[in-house]
């Protein structure tokens, strides 16, 4: 669990208030988010689902667009809820944007009030990130 519990019981709460605006008409599955970028400040997301289902928006992806678009580039902590009967922890996708943006901690919670949370690297043990994007200089480059 994060060092200060009053700081995340501050961002769990955040998501909870977040969640009342999730738009899932097809699942019903409300889920709300909320990321302390480094500097302090909050930022939510919540999903946002779309008839073309693989164009759904996840609320952890947009918790990290608010912050990287108020110009944070580091996130620590994500808080995500649910009112699902088991704590829910980030999709895959999810999972590889938050470790993207340094996320360290990710901290979930249910609505009976059941908290959990995970090191990134025990969601992601090997993310794909900037160092996986060096170009093998000894293959020939292809295409036009």
């Amino acid at each position: 669990m994060a060092k200060n519990e009053s700081a995340v019981d501050d961002l769990v709460a955040a998501a909870w208030r977040a969640r009342e605006h999730a738009y899932a008409p097809y699942s019903g599955f409300l889920v709300g988010a909320a990321a302390r970028g480094s500097s302090g400040r909050i930022y939510l997301g919540v999903n946002v689902e779309n008839a073309s289902y693989g164009l759904t928006m996840c609320a952890e992806r947009g918790a990290i667009a608010a912050a990287v678009a108020a110009g944070e580039r580091a996130v620590p902590l994500i808080a995500v809820v649910t009112g699902a009967a088991e704590v829910t922890p980030p999709c895959g996708a999810c999972r590889q944007v938050l470790a993207e943006f340094g996320v360290r901690e990710v901290v979930a919670e249910n609505r009976q009030g059941h908290r959990h949370s995970w090191p990134i690297e025990d969601l992601l043990p090997h993310p794909f990130g900037p160092g996986s994007l060096v170009r093998d200089l000894t293959e020939p480059e292809t295409g036009a």
